[in-house]
């Protein structure tokens, strides 16, 4: 009599690995896009928050000289996917901003209806990069709008700050 010997079969079967491999591949097709989407949020932080770092000095320059100053765009060749070391192109220094390490974005401080930023005139803080390389890039504007507080007469005039952006990155 013949007697037959079943071997335990140990492992997986074709058809296990391919179902473990489509679950993977569907568990990376929706992680990776987010993760990238992540990462560009949190870089664009940065122009948001040095922009808001410029404004505020902009606002202690101009209360000690009565005029806002224009600044360059700095760091110049900046505004890419890969950080760049800040460089005072030029007006930053005078105001009292300095960002921490190095940054995505490239800044300017331009100033509209003539120098020094008086009573009535807009300032614009301009932030600009492109940072996922596809040469679309991203532009974030903090401007001031003159305003009356109250609309009385004999009331000091302010300046009503709000932030703008457009681009892919934005």
């Amino acid at each position: 009599m013949t007697k037959f010997i079943r071997h335990k079969q140990k492992g997986f079967t074709l058809i296990e690995l391919m179902i473990v491999v489509g679950i993977i591949g569907i568990l990376a097709a929706i992680a990776i896009p987010t993760f990238l989407n992540y990462q560009l949020k949190a870089k664009t932080a940065e122009a948001k928050t040095n922009i808001g770092g410029i404004r505020t000095s902009q606002d202690s320059y101009k209360a000690e000289n009565d005029a806002y100053l224009v600044c360059a765009v700095s760091p110049a060749g900046g505004g890419q996917s890969v950080k760049t070391p800040w460089v005072d192109a030029g007006g930053y220094g005078s105001i009292g901003f300095f960002p921490v390490g190095e940054v995505y974005y490239m800044y300017e401080v331009v100033i509209a209806n003539g120098a020094g930023g008086a009573a009535g005139q807009e300032v614009a803080i301009d932030a600009q990069g492109d940072l996922d390389d596809d040469t679309n890039d991203a532009f974030f504007t903090m401007s001031s709008n003159a305003t009356t507080v109250g609309g009385q007469s004999g009331v000091a005039s302010t300046k009503a700050w709000e932030i703008t952006g457009s681009g892919d990155d934005f």
